[in-house]
């Protein structure tokens, strides 16, 4: 008897309850399906353009999707394997050096020297490598930076020489573009491939054992360099332009593609330039000489570049006047 008035209150008042909870449990997903402030911010993250009383391009996107994968590939991917294969470069090449040593001339040398390059080759020459080794360490320097620098110096002192880096970075780019493109031009001639080369590397040019395989004036490997540069530099300049100067309707997704292919060739540039670096002085004697002065020994000629040297020769005795005749008539 006494469970008698219980069953009544619920009878009485369960129904409207539970129509009470679901109408507030309807409503609540409707107000979240058509809140919209909800829709503001998936469209947002979806990066849809939206009004923005600042005009410039892409101005109404909020927020791009694409920028966190371009941030995880740019400090996780590209840093971890461009440090590898620097690193490992820079071993290889420690490691030749302890094994094989310098590469000696084999003849005796004779005092004599040859004119190589002129006042105006070895300007260019040395204004572009300037501006490429400085362009390097800032480039690296910024690249892996917060990693390397930032925990030896502090963050303050990362600060400041990362803005100067940038700065040099940003405004030496344009300049070594110019003389990449002189380079070019007056070296295109003598860096054009043919079966020669192919001899040439066939003798791992010569550092791998006695024989010493001929050569015109620039050999295989001087031309692997030249077309790696030229390639490579012109995708690095590209690029570098783009990431210069945003003021041609770059959308970001092209600036963030850009400097991907930025820093893969870049990278690749400064692994073919330490070769470079390390065959042009501590790997091969005489080879310095030439960029220094101009001239080089004639024994480093015939050794490293018989072909050119013979060519040389032919010239002067071509141009030489004829001897004049010591014989006199009787009158």
């Amino acid at each position: 008897m006494r469970c008698v008035p219980l069953l009544l209150v619920l009878f009485f008042f369960a129904p409207p309850l539970i129509d009470y909870e679901t109408n507030m449990g309807t409503s609540a997903i409707a107000t979240e399906k058509t809140n919209p402030i909800s829709d503001y911010w998936r469209s947002v993250r979806k990066g849809e353009q939206g009004y923005s009383a600042v005009k410039g391009n892409e101005s109404g996107v909020l927020i791009q999707p694409y920028g966190e994968s371009w941030r995880q590939i740019r400090n996780g991917t590209l840093s971890k394997v461009g440090a590898g294969f620097l690193t490992l470069t820079v071993f290889a090449l420690g490691a030749f050096y302890l094994w094989r040593g310098q590469v000696k001339l084999t003849l005796p040398k004779t005092g004599k020297t040859i004119q190589r390059w002129s006042t105006f080759e070895r300007f260019l020459h040395w204004y572009s490598a300037t501006l490429f080794l400085v362009l390097s360490f800032t480039g690296l320097s910024l690249l892996f930076g917060r990693s390397t620098l930032m925990p030896l110096v502090g963050k303050n002192a990362f600060s400041c020489y990362a803005e100067i880096a940038k700065v040099l970075h940003n405004f030496l780019g344009p300049a070594f573009i110019i003389g990449l493109v002189l380079m070019t031009v007056i070296w295109f001639k003598d860096n054009l491939p043919n079966r020669l080369d192919i001899e040439w590397f066939k003798a791992l040019g010569g550092f791998i054992g006695d024989k010493h395989p001929s050569a015109e004036r620039m050999n295989g490997g001087e031309k692997a360099w030249f077309w790696l540069l030229v390639c490579g530099g012109i995708i690095v300049s590209f690029s570098g332009l783009i990431l210069d100067f945003p003021i041609f309707g770059q959308q970001r997704w092209m600036m963030q593609a850009s400097h991907i292919f930025h820093v893969i060739c870049s990278i690749l540039l400064i692994i073919g330039s330490l070769g470079h670096i390390y065959i042009g002085t501590i790997g091969t004697e005489g080879a310095l000489q030439g960029m220094k002065n101009g001239r080089v020994e004639v024994a480093w000629a015939i050794q490293h570049h018989d072909i050119w040297y013979k060519e040389e020769n032919n010239k002067k005795s071509t141009l030489k006047p004829p001897a004049k005749s010591t014989e006199t008539t009787r009158k």
